[in-house]
């Protein structure tokens, strides 16, 4: 397997050539330290994430992790797929290290270190927790706008926010605040997507005074202010005229980022272009996107594309596509990922008719190999009649196997398999593997067919079939084979985050500026006035 150094992975990244570095350990590690543009591809996942996130099979790959025996698999792996120019990091993270490569905390770190540096630069205005508090309480005329997802917005929200993900700002601030001398203020979990939002409606050319809310709930929490749970406020249609409105300052803000256009008949042509790495994506909300979409294009609401990048579209150099019904969302997010040093390019024209395509986005995946399946009832007969005999390993994630599983079964991570079967007991006659639809453990039965002599089955449908047919689930981490790794904990999400922790986080991000500077193969640009 070849090696790709420190210095030769740098240098395409500074020339702007297309690569993928790939962090095939769990998130938690990932998490540790990576360098910057690393995208987070868990070795357990290789089969179910590559062939839509790597689609040009002969894209430069470069595999690391940190000594534990994943990059050479996972690299095998690669090839068995198909990928043609696949290597391994020269000593992995600590080859990195050694020859002077700067290391980075937490996940999504381009962009969250992209957020730093566009409030350094243009000053993003903020309020803090206490200031936003008393405007609240004056019965000010403010608005304030919840830029995340909309289930992070229903687990905990600052009092009387509205749900508006991300580049859905835009397109509806008039709605909410007609009135152009109502204060509008964004917030998130954290800084970045407060940051961001607030500077595109800045940019926007949006008439009200806009502000951030500084360091989001988590400063609003550190204040020891309380915080709403479980609210279902959104936002309104959007009118003709506002929309008409936001979708000329959008366009014209795109133009001076330099984003180039493509018309809809130039789609086929740069799907079948197999030069270059292209991804297409679909910047509308998920709603609008499950009543019809674009061949080809994949969901990928704007707000979380320009939190997550690297996630959508871990081959840093790529082409970019993004579409929308509305001439808003693509261009905002656009301008966006052209600072972000993207090679990005806005569909132009689009009517709401042109997202034709019914039914959901499936996935490219390759053929599993042959697996020998259980039924629900079966495996229901031989838990309730010889229990000890049956060992369920469910390979679902962390977070899933928290909420539901079959009561016995235990989590085990496919990045650890050997290490997993050490923790069961004695006595087992045979394997079941599961996870939410057994998609994942037909694809993993193989890895265990190679490390045991005992019969190794799939359960038919998964534990949404078992549940389906009215088996009895259990919740938490009651039978743990391996860590609960496969996810890092954000100290910015839930409701029981430790205060020094959302703090340390903080004071992470204000570091971000100067952790740019010193790596130095960012490429950012920031637009300004």
């Amino acid at each position: 397997m070849p090696l790709r150094s420190y210095e030769q992975v740098r240098a395409e990244l500074l020339a702007g050539r297309e690569i993928a570095l790939l962090d095939v350990r769990e998130e938690d590690p990932h998490a540790q330290e990576h360098p910057l543009f690393a995208a987070n591809f868990p070795y357990g996942r290789i089969e179910v994430d590559a062939y839509t996130k790597l689609p040009r099979r002969d894209a430069p790959i470069v595999v690391l992790d940190d000594g534990e025996g994943l990059a050479l698999p996972s690299a095998l792996r690669l090839r068995q797929l198909g990928y043609t120019n696949v290597a391994l990091l020269d000593g992995g993270i600590a080859g990195w290290r050694a020859a002077g490569g700067e290391l980075f905390r937490d996940v999504n770190v381009p962009s969250k270190s992209f957020g730093e540096l566009v409030e350094h630069e243009r000053h993003t205005p903020s309020l803090s927790a206490p200031e936003v508090k008393a405007l609240i309480d004056n019965g000010e005329n403010i608005v304030i706008l919840d830029a995340r997802r909309y289930d992070e917005y229903q687990t905990m929200s600052i009092p009387g926010s509205i749900s508006v993900p991300g580049a859905e700002l835009a397109l509806r601030a008039r709605e909410l605040a007609p009135d152009p001398s109502t204060r509008i203020i964004v917030n998130c979990a954290g800084r970045t997507r407060s940051i961001i939002g607030t500077q595109s409606l800045i940019n926007a050319g949006v008439p009200n005074p806009v502000s951030a809310l500084r360091n989001g709930t988590i400063g609003w929490t550190l204040a020891q202010q309380q915080l709403e749970h479980g609210q279902s406020r959104s936002y309104p249609p959007a009118s003709e005229a506002n929309r008409q409105t936001a979708a000329q300052d959008a366009r014209a803000l795109a133009d001076r980022a330099g984003v180039p256009r493509l018309g809809r008949e130039q789609l086929a042509e740069l799907h079948a272009d197999r030069a270059r790495t292209n991804y297409f994506f679909d910047v509308r909300s998920p709603g609008e996107y499950g009543d019809g979409r674009l061949p080809y294009f994949r969901n990928a609401p704007g707000g979380q594309l320009v939190q997550e990048t690297e996630q959508f579209a871990p081959v840093r150099g790529a082409r970019i596509v993004l579409a929308d019904s509305d001439g808003v969302r693509a261009n905002l997010t656009a301008h966006w990922l052209k600072q972000m040093n993207n090679d990005v390019y806005v569909v132009d024209g689009l009517q709401p008719a042109d997202f034709s395509v019914a039914g959901a986005w499936k996935d490219e995946l390759p053929p599993h190999p042959a697996v020998e399946e259980v039924s629900v009832e079966t495996l229901a007969e031989w838990l309730d009649t010889a229990p000890q005999q049956v060992a369920v390993l469910d390979f679902t994630s962390g977070v899933n196997y928290q909420k539901r599983h079959i009561p016995g079964a235990w989590f085990a991570l496919r990045s650890q398999l050997a290490a997993a079967l050490a923790q069961l007991p004695d006595g087992v006659q045979r394997y079941v593997l599961t996870c939410g639809s057994s998609l994942l453990a037909r694809y993993v039965a193989a890895d265990l067919k190679a490390l045991t002599r005992l019969p190794v089955l799939v359960l038919t449908g998964g534990t949404a079939a078992w549940q389906a047919a009215g088996k009895p689930v259990e919740a938490c981490a009651t039978r743990l084979a391996s860590p609960l790794i496969d996810r890092y904990r954000r100290p910015y999400e839930g409701t029981d985050n430790r205060a020094e922790a959302m703090q340390a986080y903080l004071d992470w991000e204000f570091g971000l500026v100067s952790q740019l500077g010193k790596d130095g193969t960012h490429g950012f640009k920031v637009l300004q006035k």
